[in-house]
């Protein structure tokens, strides 16, 4: 992978602001519940090379997830490609975000010139053999998906815009809000709670909790004053009666 690295050079449909924030969405609210992390893998525009006769040939999805993989934790080692025969593992969900220069090859509608590679659609369907291919057209929001079938995908019936995945135990739809300061309609992965959290919303929830500890913290030492008060106030009064509070106690 240090050899056939991602270039950006020369190349059509490179991410724009739009394909940056949406992939960090995925890749932030992406957490199988059966899955450990260090084995969940995510990527966007990383070059993806899927033939070791042809080095040469890639293809680069807007975002794709691999399962069972492992992250590097070391900088170093962070990968600058992925290559399918090096991992022995091929991509379990593939995303393109549809734009109007990269349309017609996502949807399948291009035909592969005798001296051209292989087009993505028979890239992911019939050579890595993705099971999962989800298009998202923010400009008509619009999200379709496809799950392979034998050797086809097949067209996925997406009830409220939504796709459930029961081999991770989650599920990809489309949900409105703002997201790092941009309001709109973002893909984002969602679990049997709800939509899950992404990472301000988790510093939030903290900062809420830690919030809510600290005021319950001064509720208390305030209730713990007033009753000291209200013990001394007792203690004055049996003392003004000439009664010794103190030998009460003994």
């Amino acid at each position: 992978m240090y050899d056939l690295p991602s270039e950006l050079v020369g190349e059509t449909g490179l991410p724009d602001e739009f394909h940056r924030i949406q992939a960090d969405s995925l890749s932030e609210t992406c957490q199988p519940p059966n899955w450990q992390l260090d084995e969940v893998f995510t990527a966007s525009d990383l070059n993806l090379y899927y033939d070791p006769r042809h080095p040469g040939w890639y293809k680069r999805p807007d975002w794709f997830l691999v399962l069972g993989v492992s992250r590097f934790q070391e900088q170093q080692n962070l990968r600058l490609s992925y290559l399918v025969w090096q991992e022995g593992v091929n991509p379990f969900l593939v995303v393109e975000l549809l734009s109007p220069t990269t349309e017609e090859e996502d949807l399948g509608q291009t035909v592969r010139r005798v001296d051209q590679p292989p087009t993505k659609w028979e890239v992911y369907e019939r050579i890595l053999r993705i099971p999962y291919y989800v298009i998202y057209d923010r400009y008509e929001n619009q999200l379709r998906a496809f799950r392979l079938n034998g050797t086809r995908y097949e067209a996925l019936s997406l009830p409220e815009g939504r796709l459930w995945l029961e081999e991770m135990q989650l599920g990809l739809g489309l949900w409105q809000g703002s997201y790092q300061g941009t309001t709109g309609l973002w893909l984002r992965w969602y679990d049997e709670n709800g939509w899950i959290p992404t990472l301000a919303e988790r510093a939030e929830e903290e900062r809420l909790r830690a919030e809510e500890e600290r005021l319950r913290a001064e509720q208390m030492e305030m209730a713990l004053a007033e009753e000291r008060q209200r013990v001394q106030q007792l203690m004055e009064r049996l003392r003004s009666l000439g009664i010794d509070p103190d030998s009460i106690n003994k």
